[in-house]
């Protein structure tokens, strides 16, 4: 698969009924951009000077739970470095791109291969755990966002911050607010202040949370 963007737009070849999803999830489509227009002014304002930011999703479940653990209290270089390393040795590789690793392949490995890989032995055991769990993705990903997240925190070594980025940047839910992220807890901070309940405070930006917390994030990075 090759995808090449350009002033026209996207091209992707070749583009076929398997390819399509993948490429209509790693290009954000699901996002409603056209009825977000929201009524706060600060966030009004980030639309309007980000026009047309569509955040990408993870494709799979099992790849959106992994990269989540890969970031786990780490930078995003040293787990972006491990993530690479992972889906080289346990993916397939086509052409000059890999593919991610399926969940049945690493669940036959053992932790020191992981470890060798730069993963500590804790999140090693997070991986592997995850990847023999026994779950009905597609099922789960029918259910009401709490429960979504019920089920992701019963998972060892996953919890709510987990869960709240597995709803938003998997499933693309709209009210997906990851109040326990310190990068859009500093993003809130730097465009409203201090704010006590930042779970809370997603509230006024309804039904729209994922979207915003998204553009809240590029905001604070681009100036």
């Amino acid at each position: 698969m090759r995808i090449e963007a350009g002033p026209g737009g996207v091209r992707v070849e070749p583009l076929d009924g398997e390819v399509e999803p993948v490429v209509r999830q790693l290009l954000g489509f699901p996002f409603d951009l056209e009825g977000f227009r929201p009524q706060d002014e600060v966030l009004a304002g980030l639309v309007e000077r980000l026009r047309g930011l569509r955040p990408p999703l993870a494709p799979g479940p099992f790849e959106a739970l992994v990269g989540s653990i890969t970031a786990q209290q780490v930078s995003l270089f040293a787990a972006f470095a491990v993530r690479n390393r992972f889906v080289t040795r346990f993916g397939e590789q086509h052409g000059r791109a890999w593919s991610f690793p399926d969940a049945a392949r690493v669940a036959s490995a053992d932790e020191d291969e992981l470890v060798a890989l730069g993963f500590s032995r804790r999140k090693a055991e997070y991986v592997l755990g995850l990847a023999r769990a026994e779950v009905d993705w597609a099922e789960l990903a029918l259910l009401p966002d709490e429960e979504v997240k019920a089920s992701i925190v019963a998972l060892r070594g996953l919890g709510e911050w987990t869960a709240d980025w597995f709803l938003a940047r998997h499933l693309a839910r709209p009210r997906a607010w990851p109040a326990g992220d310190l990068g859009l807890r500093k993003a809130v901070a730097a465009f409203y202040g201090p704010v006590d309940d930042v779970r809370a405070f997603g509230h006024r930006f309804d039904p729209f949370q994922n979207l915003a917390a998204h553009y809240l994030l590029v905001g604070l990075r681009v100036p």
